[in-house]
């Protein structure tokens, strides 16, 4: 087996390693949030943390890795003896993959045993073979609710109660968190970001130099991995050497009175929530000052700690992206008494002798502007008959166009708002989430059934009895029952599931109303937050000009989705047709990528098509196109005036969707004609 990327040979990712090295000297520190895009060495660096770890001393043939100084450990294979005898291991680094089942997580009834012996034993989960090591999950946001709320709560209970299948067991889980995830495949709850101790943000480096590094250092690590390692034996070795020191440390480092004000200071001027940012804080700056081979808290450790702990924790809105303000960190913090000479500080990450530990604050975001083409403006040019259109006077005004304008506008959004409930009819089957009915996973279980690929819980009564009618017939005169393969049932369990819903909007001129394309947006915001919250996808068309784009993939994260929203401009001509045809793509795309997850496309128009020959004949085609797909559909009527057409209708006839007339698209019509849509 190939030696492990080294933890000392990561390129860039100082206040990742450090995060990871302060929460294993203190593991009540509480775990650490990577959070950071693709190819920035995440996985990377955490595999390879293990390996720099000092080794631990337990009993042997314990299966719940007891610590032997415990005078009264927690684990069902005890309770052992004064003499028992002890082995040294390295710690574990536990992977839990994002479709694991809770028995995989907790542990569950050891079904062999039961059904050949009709014995009743628990089989440990990951939560057992990780107590005292590292339990790692990539893409934890990607995770079920459900589990990500198992493994907070033994995180911060440091044991794990099985109460299921006959089984009542409670065994010591002590262990690091560590959950990385890409933002643009969404984010965690916040209640769920708070339970993590430390966060990071890592992303590529921008200097050439450090990416050269990068490069050079990967490949010779691939082309000669046992080369490589025995390159980095020597800083390994020493950094396992102190963060052992470290750990000797930390609970002699002394928390002033004075330090413990200042950091009581910095949480309260953060406006965070509770008091575990108080505490993490705290727990955090004493590992800090620990690896700095320090006895006393610091101005620095409080520094480097709260820059760790209070980011994902300061209060903001739900579209406000995460960070920390430095200056007023530094600000509050003060220099009013001298600081001691800083020793040298090196990074996990390099040398442990050559040079300190530098802040890494990474590049500020930078925007750009968003430049449109003037269009033509539906309501100045436009086909004959019922296919032109002269907007209202005061929507052109309201638009801050001039009239016969042919500029696009741009226009904000209004705050986001809660938005009540809307499902789906029916039962589904898509990933488990938070809205409409389905069969899951977990959940309430409704029944048994064969299982179909393999996965599923047991449901052992129904097994049984699956078998029991067969005995005679197997042979079975007295001892253990037969059972063959057709006797297994698993449980079927119903629960929620999460949806997509594809936003549609006409973008064209005849939308460009200040007033109606911010409640439009402002409607999109708000159930995307609600989205958020349930764990739904949320994708944005629009069409306007001569074209459609895909403004907004599907995506759950909220961050993204407000960008994008907030720079989408109107004005031009409709093309609705492209709008329909390329929605009809999405959806196609995402039904290949999730098949399981249910659409509902949320066309938002005044059913007029201004744009090409033939633009009217060409949109009910496409909608006649969507129809014979059966994608369920709502058409949200922003027609307004005196002078109404109804295509909006007419087009909601072909779609064979719903039709929601509303004299303005004002953001609780639209949010409300949403939630009642039935699929």
């Amino acid at each position: 087996m190939p030696q492990q990327f080294p933890f000392s040979a990561v390129v860039g990712s100082d206040d990742m390693a450090l995060a990871l090295v302060l929460t294993t000297i203190s593991p009540e520190v509480g775990g650490v949030l990577v959070r950071g895009e693709k190819g920035t060495a995440k996985s990377t660096i955490v595999r390879a943390l293990a390996a720099v770890l000092p080794p631990i001393e337990v009993i042997a043939g314990d299966r719940f890795s007891t610590d032997p100084r415990e005078s009264s450990p927690l684990s069902p294979d005890g309770p052992f003896g004064a003499d028992a005898s002890t082995e040294t291991r390295p710690v574990r680094l536990v992977e839990l993959p994002v479709g694991a089942t809770e028995d995989r997580v907790l542990g569950s009834l050891h079904l062999e045993r039961a059904l050949s012996e009709g014995r009743t034993e628990y089989e440990p989960g990951l939560l057992a073979r990780a107590h005292r090591g590292i339990l790692y999950v990539d893409e934890v946001n990607l995770l079920h609710d459900h589990l990500v709320d198992l493994l907070l709560d033994a995180a911060a209970m440091g044991r794990s109660t099985v109460e299921r299948d006959g089984v009542s067991v409670e065994h010591a889980a002590r262990f690091v968190l560590v959950g990385t995830m890409n933002p643009e495949e969404g984010e965690l709850r916040p209640q769920l970001l708070d339970r993590f101790g430390l966060t990071v943000e890592v992303s590529a480096p921008r200097e050439p130099a450090l990416r050269v590094e990068v490069v050079r250092r990967r490949m010779a690590y691939d082309n000669d991995p046992d080369a490589f390692a025995a390159e980095y034996a020597e800083p390994e070795k020493l950094l396992t050497e102190r963060i052992l020191a470290a750990q000797s440390l930390v609970g002699k480092v002394r928390l002033s009175d004075e330090a413990l004000l200042k950091i009581a200071e910095v949480c309260a001027a953060f406006e965070v929530d509770g008091m575990r940012a108080d505490i993490v804080t705290a727990r955090a700056a004493m590992a800090h000052a620990a690896w700095n081979d320090r006895a006393e808290v610091t101005r620095a450790d409080i520094r480097a700690a709260a820059r760790l702990a209070l980011p994902h924790r300061r209060r903001r809105n739900p579209f406000d992206a995460p960070g920390l303000d430095e200056d007023l960190l530094d600000q509050i913090l003060g220099d009013d008494e001298p600081e001691p000479p800083e020793p040298t500080d090196p990074p996990p990450s390099d040398d442990p002798g050559d040079q300190p530990l530098e802040d890494d604050d990474g590049p500020d975001p930078s925007s750009s502007d968003t430049r449109e083409t003037p269009d033509d403006a539906s309501y100045e040019s436009g086909p004959q008959d019922h296919d032109s259109y002269d907007a209202p006077q005061e929507e052109k005004s309201s638009a801050g166009l001039p009239q016969g304008s042919d500029q696009s506008t741009t226009v904000g959004a209004g705050d986001p708002y809660r938005t009540r409930l809307f499902t789906v009819r029916g039962t589904g089957g898509g990933a488990a989430g938070k809205r409409s009915r389905a069969i899951t996973e977990w959940g309430r279980r409704v029944g048994a059934h064969r299982p179909v690929d393999g996965t599923g819980s047991i449901d052992l009564t129904e097994t049984l009895r699956a078998a029991a009618a067969h005995q005679h017939e197997r042979g079975r005169r007295g001892g253990p029952m037969r059972f063959r393969g057709d006797d297994l049932r698993v449980a079927t369990r119903e629960g929620h599931e999460a949806n997509l819903i594809l936003f549609c909007v006409d973008a064209s001129g005849s939308m460009a109303a200040r007033k109606r394309m911010e409640q439009v947006k402002t409607a999109i915001l708000s159930l995307l937050l609600d989205a958020y919250q349930r764990r739904d996808k949320v994708g944005l068309v629009t069409f306007r000009g001569d074209r459609a784009d895909l403004v907004l993939p599907p995506t759950h994260s909220v961050e993204i989705a407000a960008a994008r929203l907030g720079e989408l401009p109107a004005g031009g001509r409709t093309p609705l047709a492209e709008g329909l045809l390329e929605s009809a793509r999405v959806l196609e795309v995402e039904r290949v990528r999730d098949p399981r997850r249910r659409p509902l496309l949320v066309l938002v128009t005044d059913g007029r098509a201004t744009a090409g020959a033939d633009a009217v004949r060409r949109s009910r085609l496409a909608a006649d196109h969507l129809a014979r797909r059966d994608i369920a559909a709502l058409v949200v009527d922003c027609e307004s005036g005196s002078f109404r057409m109804g295509l909006a209708g007419e087009l909601a006839r072909h779609l064979h969707a719903e039709h929601v007339a509303v004299t303005e698209v004002s953001a609780t019509a639209l949010t409300g004609a949403v939630h009642e849509r039935v699929a």
